[in-house]
């Protein structure tokens, strides 16, 4: 299927790795110009070099999305690079230490809060200008089961809540403008160099018990499962898609191998 993807413009937080540089790869493909954001120079110089044979353009810009004066600059510089921007993908996030109330420090629970949804608004509160200025677009915001089905780490999983409502809310207030927002919510995926390889290896008996108990098709997701729905949603092909929330797990049954002390 043609998505309707050629010559339009993305750019995509925590593109230099997994899930947000599978997504630039599915978007490369389909002939868009990427933009990728993230913290390390020359991981998104590597990222760049592998999504250059697709054909596609690429532009990078190195930034702590936590860091919202950094974040607004890479963006413009981006759009500046591509021309302009269609497409925001909200995907840098994570957990700040320990993730749960009883073995965090002070800030950790506030800071996994910015890293994710936090960087989700600001990413589009800094591209609402350069999507307005292309009549219109669409985001996806990178969420997670978590933020569906209560799991260790709780500070991840309140933040991946909120940018579940994020989006759902944004999808109201600019639809006017003629930006579509919608969330994907992945479940366990594996990659290499991913969480789940690390836990697999230093845990591997809880990690084959993970595997065989709370996944129907035997299996934790990959990247271009998740990538795929992401294009998707992007496109005009889903034109009448806002505010939704699209999960993607594989009918996965409990949200982590990982357990509260």
């Amino acid at each position: 299927m043609d998505l309707g993807l050629r010559g339009r413009r993305a750019l995509i937080t925590g593109g230099s790795r997994g899930i947000g540089l599978a997504i630039a790869g599915a978007l490369a493909a389909e002939g868009t110009a990427v933009g990728l954001v993230a913290r390390e120079t020359a991981g998104l110089a590597a990222a760049a070099e592998r999504l250059a044979v697709r054909g596609a353009p690429v532009a990078i810009a190195a930034a702590d999305v936590t860091d919202t004066a950094a974040l607004g600059r890479a963006v413009d510089e981006i759009a500046s690079s591509l021309g302009g921007l269609d497409h925001l993908v909200a995907n840098a996030g994570g957990t700040v230490g320990s993730g749960n109330l009883t073995s965090s420090g002070p800030g950790e629970f506030a800071a996994t809060l910015a890293l994710n949804a936090g960087h989700a608004a600001e990413l589009i509160r800094a591209g609402l200008p350069h999507l307005r200025s292309a009549g219109g677009g669409s985001v996806v915001i990178i969420s997670s089961i978590t933020g569906m089905r209560p799991a260790p780490r709780t500070a991840y999983a309140a933040a991946k809540a909120a940018e579940i409502q994020l989006a759902a809310t944004a999808a109201q207030e600019l639809a006017s403008a003629g930006i579509r927002v919608n969330a994907v919510s992945p479940g366990s995926i594996m990659f290499p160099g991913g969480s789940w390889e690390a836990f697999a290896r230093d845990n591997p008996e809880d990690f084959a018990e993970f595997e065989a108990t709370q996944f129907p098709f035997g299996r934790l997701g990959r990247l271009e499962e998740v990538a795929d729905v992401v294009a998707f949603l992007l496109s005009e092909r889903a034109s009448w898609v806002s505010g939704a929330n699209i999960v993607v797990d594989g009918a996965q049954r409990y949200p982590s191998a990982r357990r509260f002390d």
